[in-house]
């Protein structure tokens, strides 16, 4: 397979740190070069990275014949705004999540890239873990007997006004930023969407971005119960309980690329653990994306998973203002 020819649009740090160690030398794809709005940070970028090309603006790297798809890691304000942008010029997106600002604009990348015939996919890249994959075959297999909660708690401290998961104009807060696995992971492993939610937030006084945050997703027989917050010791957890065992993962999402993840499982046979990996899950994201383009093929993720998620975290902002159960739907639900 020749490999896919990528630009990163936007110097991040995400992407320098996290991203790039993983992705940089894959068989699959190839990183050609990096933009910025500002050319000297763009050509030290690429330097520091060892790409090729460096662009003083998104909209050069956009116009470069010779990328076939573009990495979006901007803020989540912007994300939009550059999913439609990359389209036009016919370049296939992988977006950070979330997506959009809420479910209306992520409805609007969608029908957009559908409309110029390119792909869009949130970059969800916990899913690809082979440690994810193991839930969910455990989940499906009935070990665990039917579900009945999900427990996640993710957070970190973050008090800098200057970082964008601070600035409410440009979708942050605890939500947006980590809520956001919350309640993909739980639709992830029930394979189902909640039928309405209820939330408790806590607003930061300065920053006005929710910085504590706690949900309800209620499955009918299954419930999703998660805390995150922006500034709190750093934690992340998934535990899942059945009427026949139960399950924990230690470290569900930011999980290191060089070192096995562990799965917990007990039923009543013992308990067990479970170790998956080593494995570099953006590299396997990037690389199943890439596979997809070359192979005419739906993206692993498709994009209407991420205009549902956006769906129950419009839900959830909805219940903090009502003060009571929101329908998924969009209807205000009077508690029994």
């Amino acid at each position: 397979m020749e490999p896919v020819r990528w630009g990163i649009l936007s110097v991040s740090k995400h992407y320098s740190l996290r991203v790039h160690p993983q992705v940089k030398g894959s068989p699959l794809l190839s990183i050609v070069g990096i933009a910025s709005r500002n050319i000297g940070k763009a050509q030290e970028a690429a330097k520091e990275l060892g790409l090729r090309k460096a662009y003083g603006s998104y909209e050069e790297l956009l116009e470069d014949p010779t990328i076939e798809a573009v990495y979006i890691p901007l803020p989540n304000h912007l994300h939009v705004e550059w999913i439609c942008k990359a389209a036009d010029q016919g370049k296939h997106v992988l977006c950070e999540k979330p997506l959009a600002l809420d479910a209306k604009e992520a409805e609007k990348a969608l029908a957009y890239t559908q409309k110029k015939q390119v792909r869009l996919m949130e970059a969800f890249m916990y899913r690809f873990h082979p440690q994810w994959q193991h839930i969910k075959e455990v989940v499906r297999c009935g070990e665990l007997g039917d579900l009945r909660f999900i427990h996640i708690e993710f957070s970190y401290m973050n008090k800098d006004p200057n970082n964008i998961r601070n600035m409410q104009e440009a979708g942050g807060g605890a939500l947006m930023d980590i809520g956001c696995y919350a309640t993909s992971s739980c639709r992830f492993i029930t394979g189902k969407e909640p039928n309405r939610v209820l939330s408790l937030v806590q607003r930061d006084p300065e920053f006005k971005t929710d910085c504590l945050s706690s949900g309800i997703l209620d499955f009918g027989s299954c419930r999703g119960v998660f805390t995150v917050s922006t500034q709190a010791f750093p934690i992340q957890r998934v535990e899942v309980v059945g009427t026949a065992g139960k399950l924990a993962v230690e470290i569900p999402f930011n999980m290191y690329g060089d070192v096995p993840a562990r799965v917990d499982i007990t039923t009543s046979i013992g308990q067990r653990t479970v170790l998956v990996g080593p494995a570099e899950q953006y590299r396997i994201m990037f690389e199943a994306f890439s596979t997809s383009l070359r192979e005419g093929k739906p993206v692993p993720t498709s994009p209407e998973d991420a205009v549902a998620n956006m769906k129950v975290i419009d839900a959830l902002f909805r219940s903090e203002r009502s003060g009571g159960w929101e329908s998924v739907k969009g209807e205000t639900l009077v508690s029994p």
